[in-house]
């Protein structure tokens, strides 16, 4: 029997911005909406690209939304607030009882309108967790874990977990923290991990590579994509610094983020002949980029465990590179990384274990590296994902009692 209710898609981030969220988001709106009824309640403005339009495609409704730099963060905070209001009400007029709403914490503030709103209309609510709100801050220092903010927000936090149905991770890491919520319980949770975009399959590195062909050094190091609160661009810079005088290795630096423009800071007063700058990289060239560096870093201060997942880690391994990780050891994408020997996890804040691993990495020429990348790649299928997410939305619409809020 065909389920009554639609699925309301609720994202500041979706097509045509060119984000990682925004490209996660889009996949799983269009999957679900090839079975059910999808909204798509939009924060980004402009038309949509004609893969995203058409029949059995989702309705989108854009949703006012003012976008701020990363680094302009009381504007930013503003304008956020202002869409959450926004898609608050939005939810109101578009949810009905036995509709399932499904949203990111993208920005922070969102899964608490959601909750409210879908509770309020009798809906059902599911959360994917890529950022677990406050301990992102606390964890970059931002807020004291006994702050009258960060107690608010965990308070917040109980009663939205409460509210919600389930709460998707990306993560396995992601179980301990949140079951720390008096509102979570473990029937709630479902590990969904991302998925790779490129095509899993070794690619050499070759000389004519265009991101490659101006750099003279042997071995090139690179960075890629967004830094944000949870990443550490010092350690990167710090481990340049302590190769520099080395002249088999390069660092080839390309992204945006507080993170990124803390680097361009670091590089303008030291100026290492080591390090370079790439611009923002498009997805057509991705591929290319991805392919021209020996090895990839992957910086995050300390206590990343159960916070954050670098959603960019498993296209590094479709392309068979090697990877040093900066974070614990029990961190989702460390345990990846050691369970299939697929690089180096290195002591967040140790700019000389990182130095040291990248040496280690240029001296690994056999190639299994490579093979067990892409081989773990593989894993991280885009459709096993989107069957996942799709089984769940069924079971939630079909199923009143699923992860009822009492």
């Amino acid at each position: 029997m065909q389920p009554l209710g639609k699925i309301v898609v609720a994202s500041q981030h979706y097509p045509p911005d060119t984000s990682t969220t925004a490209a996660i988001m889009a996949e799983i709106a269009c999957r679900l909406a090839g079975e059910h009824e999808v909204v798509v309640l939009s924060g980004w403005p402009g038309a949509l690209p004609p893969s995203q339009t058409g029949p059995g495609k989702p309705r989108v409704v854009a949703i006012k939304n003012r976008i701020s730099g990363k680094a302009a963060l009381v504007r930013r905070a503003v304008s956020e607030l202002m869409f959450v209001a926004r898609t608050f009400f939005a939810l109101m007029r578009q949810l009905k009882r036995g509709d399932v709403v499904l949203t990111v914490t993208a920005p922070f503030m969102l899964p608490y309108a959601v909750a409210a709103a879908a509770r309020l209309r009798g809906a059902r609510s599911a959360l994917i967790m890529h950022d677990l709100f406050p301990d992102v801050l606390v964890m970059a220092g931002l807020l004291k874990p006994g702050s009258l903010v960060t107690r608010t927000m965990r308070a917040a936090n109980s009663l939205m977990f409460r509210a919600l149905n389930a709460v998707i991770t990306i993560g396995r890491d992601a179980e301990r923290p949140l079951l720390s919520y008096s509102g979570m319980t473990r029937s709630k949770i479902r590990f969904i991990p991302n998925w790779a975009t490129l095509v899993p399959a070794p690619r050499p590195v070759t000389p004519d590579n265009p991101f490659r062909k101006s750099v003279t050094a042997r071995f090139i190091v690179g960075l890629s994509g967004n830094l944000g609160f949870t990443h550490d661009p010092e350690i990167v810079f710090e481990a340049a610094r302590l190769l520099q005088d080395e002249t088999d290795f390069h660092f080839q630096l390309s992204g945006w983020g507080i993170g990124f423009e803390r680097l361009k800071q670091l590089q303008a007063a030291a100026n290492l002949s080591n390090v370079s700058f790439v611009g923002r990289v498009e997805d057509s060239e991705l591929e290319a980029f991805l392919s021209s560096a020996d090895l990839w870093i992957i910086p995050y201060r300390k206590d990343v465990a159960g916070v954050s997942v670098p959603s960019r880690f498993y296209n590094l391994l479709a392309v068979g590179r090697p990877v040093v990780l900066v974070s614990e050891p029990e961190a989702e994408a460390a345990l990846t990384v050691v369970e299939n020997g697929l690089g180096w996890v290195v002591t967040p804040g140790r700019a000389d274990q990182l130095a040291a691993a990248i040496r280690t990495a240029s001296r690994c020429h056999d190639g299994s590296v490579a093979a067990r990348a892409v081989k773990t790649a593989a894993r991280f299928d885009r459709a096993t994902a989107m069957n996942a997410y799709a089984a769940l939305v069924d079971e939630l619409l079909r199923n009143a009692d699923l992860s009822e809020p009492r």
